[in-house]
């Protein structure tokens, strides 16, 4: 017996390929690559967007380790008109995803208003809700359809950042135009170390006019005591600690509830401070309370060793001239730490001002000493 064996053309091994209309390409991917891809976005205004996407998404943007808060705007201790906040910020929040109907409203306002009291104002940015009257209730300010949030608020339902930086609109010290001011600080849980750099006026090469000045030694000309000089430079390193102490007691809440960061830094758009904390010195926090200062909501300064270098003329490489350059370095009196220690000098500040700190840390050095306050 024989058998024909013929094609059917009704029946298929494989079926006919779905259009590409009729499933989402984002579905192929893993959750490990999606999150990848959102450690790339890290603003937590776009998170927020991506949230209302899908389920999916919404789901996953909760574990995202890396995380930028931009902090756009301000609302005053007053609030005494709606023209009295100068600037306005859209940001987004993560809901909890336990609800349908949350995950596609998941965008809200993170206003904070100017920061015309310094150091004071920080207080509402990023300290905890509070209960308050009329419109404004457990730290929600409700104008029209405008809810603002605090950044404790708008990160609670992240459950795995590891690096945290938070950006605020503006530097703390009002400082004239011309002016250089820039500082950088450590802490655990009090200041480790501090650095500041200054001059009294940036300008370049070309711009520059050949003043003479007084022959440079390495040592600090007389005049640096008697024009005011040195008491400009004791008002720039007090007013830079102020500040640092300042954001580091705010910062409470959120280190306490986001056990696993590693690292959180707090800048500001100007890039006139930042303060960083690493994984140790954030432990160290939630094991030892910080010390407030009895006077301010801020962490308490401890006494303090301080090294000042400075040149009354500085020349850079790439053609910027910094007149009354100065470098101070600080660390706690009780730390067992070099003040001078160049590991953590010459990577302080962005080119062309960690050039800057290196060559004046090559100068004669002048020793300093700060109480507590």
């Amino acid at each position: 017996m024989s058998y024909l064996l013929r094609s059917d053309p009704f029946s298929q091994i494989h079926p006919e390929p779905q259009s590409l209309d009729e499933f989402d390409h984002f579905d192929l991917l893993p959750d490990s690559l999606l999150l990848l891809i959102f450690e790339k976005v890290a603003d937590v205004k776009d998170l927020g967007r991506c949230c209302i996407v899908s389920r999916r998404f919404h789901s996953l943007v909760p574990f995202v380790e890396n995380v930028l808060v931009r902090v756009d705007c301000v609302i005053s201790d007053d609030d005494s008109s709606v023209e009295d906040r100068r600037f306005s910020l859209n940001s987004a929040s993560i809901l909890d995803p336990s609800g349908v109907s949350g995950s596609f409203s998941a965008l809200f306002r993170l206003v904070f208003a100017p920061i015309f009291k310094p150091f004071q104002v920080l207080g509402q940015l990023l300290g905890p809700k509070r209960s308050l009257s009329g419109g404004e209730i457990a730290g929600e300010i409700d104008q029209g359809t405008i809810t603002h949030h605090s950044p404790t608020q708008v990160l609670q339902n992240f459950s795995e950042i590891r690096f945290l930086r938070i950006e605020l609109p503006t530097g703390e010290l009002g400082i004239e135009d011309g002016i250089l001011l820039k500082w950088r600080a450590d802490f655990g849980s009090t200041l480790d170390n501090c650095m500041i750099l200054g001059a009294s006026s940036v300008v370049t090469k070309s711009n520059s006019v050949e003043n003479s000045i007084e022959e440079d030694n390495g040592n600090i000309p007389e005049s640096f005591y008697t024009n005011g000089g040195l008491k400009l430079r004791v008002v720039w390193t007090i007013s830079s600690l102020i500040a640092a102490s300042a954001r580091h007691y705010l910062l409470q809440q959120i280190i306490t509830e986001h056990k696993t960061l590693d690292r959180l830094v707090l800048s500001d758009a100007d890039g006139q401070g930042i303060l960083s904390m690493n994984r140790e010195q954030l432990e160290e926090l939630r094991v030892t309370p910080l010390s407030a200062s009895s006077a301010s909501k801020r962490t308490l300064v401890p006494a303090l060793n301080m090294r000042l270098w400075y040149a009354p003329q500085l020349d850079l490489p790439d053609g910027t001239v910094l007149k009354g350059a100065t470098l101070v370095a600080i660390r706690p009196s009780e730390s067992k730490k070099e003040v001078c220690d160049a590991s953590w000098l010459s990577d302080a500040f962005e080119e062309p001002f960690g050039t800057a700190a290196k060559l004046l840390f090559k100068r004669r050095t002048y020793c300093l000493e700060m109480n507590s306050f």
